[in-house]
């Protein structure tokens, strides 16, 4: 695992070796991965909590991925290539990875369904998620469906920031915000709180447990180089677009120590 952090961090310095602009990304990914939110979950309420706000920037996540898609393959017919080969495989291996991925009993599942069923494990209200989903299935917008759903203005917020990355972003933008503000920010700490929680007696934290683990090891292990790469791809040696993508995931990074702040509020 050292090593493969260590070729991550190579990675991006190849990418961006725009020391300035990389130390403000380390600073803000420091500032989410240390921040107080974390030492404030100390119960099964307060993680409860935390999941019912957090399960909205776990699905508009899905939906960075899949413009993702839509614009790096051909998802339509009739079939043609689209785009670089290489690129094309990175983002089909990480839309398998998310999207079709399997739960602790070996079923397929996408990583936001696990997280629901983590959620309904341990008590967690799924109401407003599942309003929000019920809405956009009967053919609602997401803004409408988002607003039908009771979700926190917090939650509402990211999401809505998100969503106008996903609608209105040039795909190198997208691809800076999905790789370098979405990924691998969940500390240790937290993973290791709520794994003591299980092993207390508390079987609903099983399921939680596993949705951290099984997605951080695919995120760093083979996501995260794969998005590096893509972002590679995308940006083609241009130091405007690569300047375009880290700004945009200093945003993204910035919208989410807003939506931390508001949960460690809220708890």
């Amino acid at each position: 695992m050292v090593r493969i952090l260590a070729n991550f961090a190579n990675e991006k310095e190849k990418l961006f070796p725009m020391i300035e602009t990389k130390t403000q990304l380390d600073e803000l990914r420091s500032t989410l991965v240390d921040h107080p939110l974390y030492s404030s979950m100390n119960s099964i309420d307060s993680i409860k909590r935390f999941m019912e706000i957090h399960v909205f920037a776990v699905w508009d996540f899905m939906s960075l991925l899949k413009r993702l898609q839509l614009d790096l393959t051909c998802a339509a017919t009739p079939w043609t290539p689209v785009g670089n080969p290489v690129t094309r495989k990175l983002i089909n291996e990480i839309v398998l990875g998310e999207e079709s991925d399997v739960d602790q009993n070996n079923q397929p599942m996408s990583h936001f369904e696990l997280y629901l069923n983590a959620m309904k494990d341990i008590g967690a209200d799924t109401r407003a998620i599942d309003t929000f989903i019920f809405h956009m299935k009967n053919g609602e917008s997401w803004k409408n469906s988002l607003q039908k759903s009771n979700a926190h203005h917090a939650a509402k917020k990211f999401v809505k920031g998100t969503m106008d990355c996903v609608e209105n972003a040039p795909i190198h933008v997208v691809a800076g915000v999905f790789t370098y503000g979405r990924e691998d920010l969940i500390p240790d700490m937290f993973i290791s709180l709520v794994r003591e929680l299980s092993e207390k007696g508390h079987p609903g934290a099983q399921t939680l447990v596993y949705y951290l683990e099984r997605h951080i090891e695919v995120d760093g292990d083979e996501h995260g180089p794969m998005a590096l790469q893509m972002i590679e791809e995308l940006c083609t040696g241009d130091p405007t677009k690569k300047e375009d993508a880290i700004n945009a995931a200093k945003d993204s990074l910035l919208s989410r120590i807003q939506l931390w702040d508001a949960i460690a509020k809220e708890l």
